[in-house]
């Protein structure tokens, strides 16, 4: 019932903390980032080395652009749909220019004449870096098609003179700029012509060897043609090269192909209607003539008859009449390419035919209200002037068709063409840097997230004391400063004595705040066990530093480690276990004054046997009983919970039980099993200490500002 009663005083006496939830607010995760600042002001850095080395290390390109016009007159589609085709998007013809800019037939054509097939690639890293680069130009290269796949070299060893070295390192031949050189290789010729080479000696260049195909799509892969506009005709066309004479000599001769294969194919077009016009004239003339005689044979047997004004009228009427209905024939035949015959366009012209078809019907049926000699000069001269404006319509058409192919006229003209950019327009260093930084940045702070992530176990005081009805005495935060967080040893002092202003101090004596506490109100804890659920939770660190907090206010104190199988002290050899087996007397084990007046050590020992069997008995109990006379506190340093029972061997024989727990750490049901574990052994009073903290959740209060006055008074 007492034991009941002081676990009520420790609870009254704990220091209040505000309630932490789990979640996490905006404003927690600014701060959490804060903590990590120096984590993430690493992968900054890291981030920005990335992205200049990238940046370097990509070799510049040159962009160099053409700018063609397209005759969208010849646009059908446009013409047929009005201001409907706007609104339809119907297809520029740019569209069609597009891809015929982008075929193998012009590309072919191109790599061809610009040897992209062969390759001289510089080599070095240090001159990569620096952009001091040579060049090697090739107007020639075959290689053995045995070999093509190996490792070809050029070795500059001259500004006009280079060997190359074969796959097997050997020189297989010397060369100089501007000729032709050949060497046998493999039952094969190797052959290369170099045009051009701007390099110091000793440069080495890689050489290659690739297919007409892999060469046109390459450079497909790396022409953009894009109309600029929609549907102005107008097209631009570029191309990015490590050279930007390259450049501009690749979409120069790209452009001028495309001119040169736009007119052959249109004057091929026009050769073609000119032959079939051409084969079809003389049949059109004899038919003509044909004609024409029947008349004259006529008028001749009758005698010359003229034409009446009315019978000179209606000829002419129908003359014109038959010239639109062939003219609608010519746009109902060009309409019916676009559309189908129930196209409202198709119709329109249909219907436009069948009225002149009616109106021609309605003359010949007046024309047989004449007098028969003049019907039948009527009907003749009809034939002779249907076929001579036939005759004359193709005589036109063969002309245009002959000027034509002649004057070579195609669709497209050149607006504007390709010129030597010398300001390269890749690789974009600052992007590339920022871009690197930025993810290098983010890729932090998820790795910074992920850390917490992995660290969700219960962080609120409020809710394990509600759920264990066990108080929480303490909370001591992360310090960022791993070279403190030592182990207590002969050359170096516990952490409250050298950093006696530090957060992490006033944490540790706020512990002996609450315990001398209810030691005021008349229950001795004179003997107190800190012990742990699972390794590196910290008991070590908080152990050695309450013992050296209570010698340091005038306390005679003795620092027991019982981690005999990892022991957290190092001063001598011998310790705990020596005693207990009787090896070694208390006296000659323990270590006095270590760095603290009035703070005595027994080291666990180094003697290695199943700690198990040396607690079992009642030794541990005599020895403390006989010391106990002899010290105000004696701090019992005991194995994790988790792991090994000799904490639940030790527990019976103290008064009080501290368990640290790593913040964030632990789950709710294992810190509930470590106490159940506990009081299967006993019923000692028993307090929590939440170590490793995050400073953001620390909210200490009077602590904090005592820590941030102290660090600022040793200025």
């Amino acid at each position: 019932m007492v034991e009941k009663e002081e676990q009520k005083v420790i609870n009254q006496t704990a220091i209040q903390i505000p309630q932490n939830v789990n979640t996490i607010t905006l404003l927690e995760a600014l701060q959490i980032l804060w903590n990590k600042k120096f984590i993430l002001l690493l992968f900054l850095v890291v981030g920005a080395a990335v992205g200049f080395t990238i940046a370097n290390w990509l070799r510049p390109q040159y962009t160099s652009d053409i700018l063609l016009q397209i005759d969208v007159k010849g646009g059908k589609a446009g013409k047929a749909m009005g201001e409907m085709g706007a609104l339809l998007d119907v297809a520029s013809p740019a569209d069609a220019e597009i891809e015929l800019l982008k075929s193998r037939m012009v590309l072919s054509y191109v790599v061809e004449t610009e040897h992209l097939c062969f390759n001289a690639v510089p080599v070095g890293i240090g001159d990569r870096f620096r952009h001091k680069e040579g060049r090697m130009d090739l107007d020639s290269l075959y290689i053995p098609e045995m070999a093509r796949s190996e490792k070809w070299m050029a070795k500059a060893t001259g500004y006009e003179t280079y060997d190359v070295i074969a796959p097997d390192g050997r020189v297989l031949l010397q060369g100089k700029v501007g000729e032709m050189f050949r060497a046998p290789y493999g039952g094969d010729t190797l052959n290369i012509h170099v045009s051009q080479m701007l390099t110091e000696p000793d440069q080495l260049f890689r050489l290659s060897q690739s297919d007409d195909l892999a060469a046109i799509l390459a450079l497909k892969n790396g022409l953009k043609v894009t109309e600029k506009g929609k549907q102005t005709g107008i097209i631009e066309a570029s191309y990015n090269h490590r050279y930007p004479d390259r450049a501009a000599s690749i979409m120069n001769t790209i452009a001028k192909t495309y001119l040169r294969q736009n007119v052959e194919m249109r004057s091929a077009e026009a050769a073609k209607t000119l032959e079939f016009l051409e084969k079809q004239l003389p049949a059109v003339k004899k038919k003509l003539d044909s004609t024409e005689k029947i008349l004259a044979d006529y008028r001749y047997s009758i005698g010359s008859v003229d034409m009446t004004g009315e019978t000179q009228a209606h000829l002419e009427k129908e003359r014109e009449l038959q010239k639109q209905l062939l003219d609608l024939e010519q746009q109902r035949q060009a309409a019916m390419r676009l559309f189908k015959e129930e196209h409202p366009n198709v119709q329109t012209i249909v219907k436009q035919q069948n009225r002149l078809r009616f109106e021609i019907s309605k003359l010949k049926k007046n024309a047989e209200k004449m007098p028969l000699t003049q019907q039948e000069v009527l009907r003749l001269k009809e034939d002779v002037a249907v076929n001579n404006e036939v005759y004359t319509e193709m005589l036109n058409k063969v002309q245009q068709l002959r000027v034509v192919r002649a004057g070579e006229v195609g669709n497209v003209r050149i607006v504007d063409m390709a010129r030597i950019n010398r300001l390269p327009s890749k690789p974009k260093k600052m992007n590339i840097i920022i871009c690197s930084t930025a993810a290098s940045f983010m890729l932090g702070v998820l790795l910074v997230f992920f850390m917490r992530m992995m660290r969700n176990g219960v962080r609120s005081v409020s809710e394990i004391e509600r759920e264990t009805n066990t108080s929480v005495i303490a909370r001591v935060p992360e310090n960022g400063d791993k070279n403190v967080m030592h182990k207590y040893t002969k050359n170096r002092k516990p952490f409250v004595v050298q950093y006696p202003d530090n957060t992490v101090s006033e944490s540790i004596r706020s512990i002996l705040t609450a315990i001398d506490f209810s030691y005021i109100m008349n229950k001795e804890h004179q003997v107190i066990m800190v012990a742990g659920i699972i390794p590196n939770a910290g008991k070590s660190f908080i152990s050695t530093n309450l013992a050296a907090a209570y010698a340091l206010v005038g306390k005679k104190v003795l620092y027991i480690d019982a981690d005999m199988r990892k022991g957290s002290c190092r001063f001598s050899k011998i310790g705990l276990t020596d005693v207990l087996m009787g090896k070694k007397t208390f006296e000659e084990a323990v270590y006095r004054g270590v760095e603290v007046d009035g703070l005595d050590v027994l080291e666990a020992g180094k003697f290695k046997m199943v700690a198990f069997e040396l607690l079992r008995g009642d030794k541990l109990q005599k020895l403390l009983d006989e010391l106990r006379p002899k010290y105000d506190l004696i701090i019992i340093d005991t194995p994790p919970t988790g792991l090994v029972a000799d904490a639940y061997m030790i527990y019976p024989l103290v008064d009080l039980a501290l368990v640290v727990l790593y913040y964030g750490l632990h789950s709710m049901d294992a810190i509930k099993e470590s106490l159940q574990n506990l009081d299967r052994y006993g019923d000692k009073p028993k307090a929590f200490v939440l170590n490793h903290c995050d400073s953001h959740d620390s909210h200490y209060g009077y602590y904090g500002y005592y820590g941030y006055y102290g660090e600022k008074s040793k200025k």
